[in-house]
């Protein structure tokens, strides 16, 4: 039989944590509040472990505070749960929210065993998911410098020709520096704004050679050259969706992998009634987001690029295949949605579902991982 063990709820927030103790046999919790520092997290759980019966397990939801808190107390040999806030369950008809009701809702659920762990990255984890979404904001950061740039220019009826190549190439270039304005005012805002494209641009280029340079050390390198393999992922995006999901064999299947992402539909079904809707965007969004711009290139007809055979080069042979299997199957069934009169927005985010599936088998089978090209 197992021993009854001591719940500890935890509601962490930037300069307080409130605490719910839950000791076996005992009604009557035991609430408090410290303030969030090291110091105070040891001296209460010196506190609680001295009291308490049997062994002690924390929890508490994840949040903009991090995990340090799980740190802090995993180095006082402490068990400690982080909790996806997402997925607690929530009573309809309670309109009362205060920082001791969290905690002690926390302690209650975890012990009834109804909350959902996060899975926490390791330090070094961390500090690489952090290097991608700052490279992600700099990307959004520069759209919004352009698309500043392009409204200024539109309203003073500057656009760039129809027929011309894209913007932002050498001939959009050339013709923004060929931009002259009769008032002082209006060059000034031109140049800064232009100033700010250059700024977020080079920003951008300094995290991408960052990223590059991880991505060829241990324990990246690897993964990221079988990720590689895809049509549509290079190292940008094969470094997002791995610093993000860590280890995707913590994902029983392809299908648990694809809910994660939210790339499944969303259903409201009671009795009779079927109803299905859009996808349900829970989990991971920057991990979404890489895989739906991915699923753009599977428009069109399987084929192999110089580029993508340059990526390809020294990589498993079995993971080659797979990647070549993954192709023409989502080539094709592009096609097929597209005919059926299908919208292309739909069929990118089934293309994107089906490719989760197929990364997750690159990743999660060991037989692929061991086979040498």
């Amino acid at each position: 039989m197992q021993e009854p063990s001591t719940i500890v709820g935890l509601d962490v927030h930037r300069n307080t944590i409130s605490f719910c103790v839950l000791k076996p046999y005992e009604r009557e919790p035991w609430n408090g509040q410290i303030s969030n520092q090291p110091a105070q997290v040891r001296k209460l759980a010196q506190r609680i472990k001295a009291q308490a019966q049997g062994p002690v397990h924390y929890c508490y939801e994840a949040g903009p505070c991090g995990y340090g808190l799980q740190r802090d107390l995993i180095a006082q040999d402490c068990e400690c749960t982080v909790i996806a806030p997402s997925l607690t369950p929530l009573r309809p008809g309670d309109r009362i929210k205060t920082d001791r009701r969290d905690a002690r809702k926390l302690a209650e659920l975890f012990r009834a065993g109804l909350l959902t762990e996060v899975h926490p990255p390791s330090v070094d984890e961390e500090a690489v998911r952090d290097l991608c979404r700052c490279r992600d904001d700099a990307r959004v950061d520069l759209t919004r410098a352009r698309h500043r740039l392009t409204h200024f220019l539109l309203r003073h009826g500057l656009v760039f020709g129809t027929g011309q190549p894209h913007s932002w190439s050498q001939a959009h270039r050339a013709w923004l520096t060929s931009l002259d304005f009769e008032r002082p005012s209006e060059r000034i805002v031109f140049e800064d704004y232009l100033l700010a494209v250059e700024q977020r641009e080079a920003q951008r280029a300094a995290l991408d050679t960052e990223l590059l340079a991880i991505s060829q050390s241990e324990p990246w390198r690897e993964r990221v050259g079988w990720l590689r393999c895809f049509r549509g992922i290079d190292t940008v995006n094969a470094m997002i969706f791995l610093s993000e999901l860590y280890d995707v064999r913590r994902f029983p299947s392809a299908p648990s992998l694809m809910a994660f992402l939210g790339l499944v539909p969303s259903e409201a079904s009671s009795g009779d009634h079927h109803r299905r809707g859009g996808i349900t965007r829970a989990g991971n969004q920057h991990v979404r987001r890489t895989l739906i711009e991915a699923s753009w290139n599977y428009r069109h007809k399987p084929r192999v690029s110089q580029e993508l055979a340059k990526r390809r080069l020294g990589q498993p042979a079995a993971m080659i295949a797979l990647a070549d299997r993954a192709q023409k199957r989502l080539c094709r069934r592009f096609r097929r949605m597209e005919d059926r009169g299908k919208h292309r927005n739909k069929i990118v985010i089934a293309i994107a579902r089906e490719l989760a599936g197929f990364l997750w088998a690159a990743l999660a089978r060991p037989e692929v991982a061991s086979t040498q090209g």
